[in-house]
């Protein structure tokens, strides 16, 4: 069976685990929409203009 995908309430990082592996939030929810893989935050327009700092992947609307 697949894993739940998590989005993280406070940094948008998406994991399958119970803890943010970004900030170590656990303030995770399922109510996400869309997604962005980011190599590089510095280089990135999309990853500037959404507030991302870090490499992962990120949800681009927590609900």
């Amino acid at each position: 069976m697949p894993k739940t995908i998590l989005a993280c309430k406070n940094c948008k990082a998406l994991t399958t685990e119970k803890k943010c592996p970004i900030c170590g939030s656990t303030n995770l929810t399922t109510n996400w929409k869309g997604l962005i893989h980011v190599i590089d935050p510095e280089k990135s327009e999309a990853a500037k203009k959404l507030g991302i700092k870090y490499k992962g992947t990120f949800a681009i609307e927590v609900i």
